[in-house]
């Protein structure tokens, strides 16, 4: 027997066949999953965000929210994404003011990583993004390397980093610093621009 489609799953769920929602999140749990992993690379977290992914999609798809823009796992993936930049953005606005002072200035290359998506073309410019920093990040001290994908990729606080590096935050701070100004050279070097 030929499975039905996501948009036949969604039409039905949309007309109260509740088993159809079921069916829906038991195809797509392991990849959504893996997708909220590998981005947080928490297991308690990832497992909050995956919750609140699907408590997302009921209500949206409950509203009549869901566009037939493309498959549903990249439209569950948008929103799971979404949700990790509201944590990350939430967790930056605890970052003490001189850190916050620090950043000021040097931040603009990792904003473009917090952005929210508000399309899938959107998202795939954020992955390629993601993609190229993570290619210029190879040329960088294995430290700095480090450092870089403590703060702006797995979304930790300086005290964090320092306490996870056996460093003190001084030296987390300067090797952040030296490490952002080396990747602005490396841009510059190489002509590459990092814009949506």
């Amino acid at each position: 027997m030929k499975s039905k489609s996501d948009s036949l799953l969604i039409s039905l769920y949309q007309k109260g066949d509740e088993a159809a929602l079921s069916t829906l999140i038991h195809r797509h749990q392991r990849e959504l999953f893996t997708f909220i992993f590998y981005k947080i690379n928490d297991e308690d977290l990832a497992n909050d965000v995956f919750q609140d992914t699907f408590m997302k999609i009921i209500v949206m798809l409950k509203e009549g929210r869901y566009n037939e823009e493309g498959k549903f796992i990249l439209w569950a993936k948008r929103i799971a994404h979404n949700l990790i930049i509201d944590h990350f953005r939430a967790k930056a606005k605890n970052i003490k003011v001189s850190e916050t002072t620090f950043e000021t200035d040097e931040y603009s290359i990792f904003d473009l990583l917090r952005e929210p998506s508000e399309n899938i073309e959107d998202q795939l410019v954020t992955n390629q993004i993601q993609e190229d920093l993570l290619k210029m990040l190879q040329f960088l001290p294995e430290n700095q390397q480090e450092v870089i994908k403590l703060r702006f990729f797995d979304g930790l606080s300086f005290k964090e980093i320092a306490d996870h590096t056996d460093m003190s935050i001084n030296t987390t701070l300067g090797r952040v610093r030296y490490a952002l100004i080396n990747l602005r050279k490396i841009m510059d070097e190489n002509h590459i621009v990092l814009t949506r």
